[in-house]
Order: structure tokens, then sequence, then C-alpha cells
């Protein structure tokens, strides 16, 4: 399940309580992001011990400031709070299953 996080200090303490992280910085307008994001929904229905969140560029853009996102859907994985890889753009499923697995 990825469960949208809204705010900084939400993002923050996901990454503080969870090893592995999954972020796809996102917009409603965009469609690759409309596209991607099913993808991403069942990658994490198979990854149990990551914590899939996402994130609205535009609700919370002091986070796309932070990590210099300059195009989405932008999908991030982080492991021990520590960026482990990115893809930008639309990604195939055996790529995100990928970058999910930088996180482990």
């Amino acid at each position: 399940m990825v469960n949208q996080v809204t705010t900084v200090e939400e993002f923050d303490a996901v990454l503080k309580e969870n090893k592995s992280v999954f972020v796809d910085f996102f917009a409603t307008w965009c469609g690759p992001c409309k596209m991607v994001g099913p993808v991403v929904e069942k990658v994490s229905e198979t990854e149990p011990n990551v914590a899939f969140v996402k994130v609205d560029v535009d609700e919370v853009g002091e986070l796309a400031q932070r990590y210099g996102i300059m195009s989405i859907p932008a999908l991030f994985s982080f492991k021990d709070g520590e960026k482990a890889g990115e893809i930008v753009g639309f990604a195939p499923e055996d790529q995100i299953r990928a970058l999910a697995d930088k996180a482990k």
C-alpha cells in the first residue's frame, strides 16, 4: 500500500522510522505520474519490508526543493535515511522493482 505524505514533518518521520523507504513524487495533473502510480502500488504489495509513500510536489513543494526535483514522476529509494537511488520519468515495473530493492 502506498500512503500519501502531506507534510515535511510526516515525510521526515517516515524516513526516520523505516529502514527502507520508496517515494513517488508526483502531481495530480501529471499524465506519466498517473501511469506510474498503479505500477508503484503493485510493487508495494509485494515488498512488505519497504515503506511506500507518495508526495504531491504541488502540496509539499519544500520536499521537491530539498531533493532537487525538476521533473516528475520522480521515484526515490532511501536506505537508512539516505538516498539509495532514483528514477525520473515513467519506468516499467522491472525498473521500479529494482529501485525498491536498492532500499533494502
